[in-house]
């Protein structure tokens, strides 16, 4: 994608130096030559630019088959997006609700919680 840019600017680059330079060159020698750029793809189409060949897989789509249910009945793929750690009970504080705020608000005065963005 690169070299492709890298070579669309480069004949960009040469057809305006040759119409600065000799400004002789005509409208139909500048559309001639864009003309053969794009045919030799080195000017990529709309936004996008060149696309890319998609990718192939090595492996027939049963051979693929078989080896996920073998992989799912060994254990190997979890199943759901993730997996939450078993929690047995719920966890309890040793400290009361008087004692956590009063650390807090100390901790804000000496400044050691930080503000903003910068405490995530």
């Amino acid at each position: 994608m690169k070299k492709l840019a890298l070579a669309a600017a480069i004949v960009v680059s040469q057809a305006l130096a040759l119409s600065a330079f000799a400004q002789e060159a005509k409208r139909a020698d500048v559309k001639a030559e864009t003309a053969s750029a794009v045919k030799a793809g080195a000017i990529p189409k709309g936004e996008a630019g060149a696309k890319e060949a998609p990718v192939k897989s090595t492996k027939a789509r049963p051979d693929v088959k078989k080896d996920t249910a073998a992989a799912t009945k060994a254990g190997a793929i979890e199943k759901g997006e993730a997996k939450a750690p078993e929690m047995t009970e719920k966890a309890k504080s040793t400290k009361a609700r008087a004692d956590v705020k009063k650390e807090a608000a100390d901790a804000t005065k000496a400044g050691t919680i930080p503000k903003g963005e910068a405490s995530k």
